[in-house]
């Protein structure tokens, strides 16, 4: 048995998610006096919303292109992945530096356009013809995770 293991220390606690000092889950022992504090980034969420859009609008580290009617545009594999497991399972199963995913015929290009706007952006202004038409798309795309939030 591995010694080390076996006296790794209390189990951790949860605590609020506000500035507070704490012991260590990964201390040696019940006797360690370092302190931690929780740091929070104020607007991160939306930081992080408006940095990818920017990137996507500079295409700044592109790495996937999505191909459909004579049409392409490109992406970033992670923000793909992280919205849509038709995306993440297409880039797992063929990993490749920058791939080109050539989508079904049954999606056109002004539809990808809407879906991938709305994926950077987290939202989107449309009237309900393109609502419709943008539901029809991404349920294509095997559930897209933001038409299970906005559709489903």
């Amino acid at each position: 048995m591995d010694t080390k293991a076996a006296s790794a220390g209390p189990a951790p606690t949860h605590l609020p998610s506000s500035t507070y000092p704490a012991t260590s889950p990964y201390s040696k022992g019940a006797r360690s006096s370092h302190q931690y504090f929780s740091l929070r980034w104020n607007n991160y969420q939306s930081n992080m919303t408006s940095v990818f859009h920017e990137l996507l609008e500079s295409q700044s580290f592109v790495d996937v292109t999505l191909a459909c009617e004579y049409n392409s545009l490109k992406a970033h594999k992670v923000v793909l992945s992280a919205c849509s497991a038709y995306f993440q399972k297409i880039l797992l199963d063929n990993p490749c530096k920058h791939p080109t995913i050539i989508l079904p015929a049954d999606i056109c290009f002004s539809d990808l356009q809407f879906i991938i706007e709305f994926v950077y952006r987290g939202e989107i202004d449309v009237s309900e013809a393109e609502l419709q038409v943008g539901r029809h798309s991404a349920s294509l795309l095997k559930r897209i995770k933001f038409y299970i939030m906005i559709f489903g």
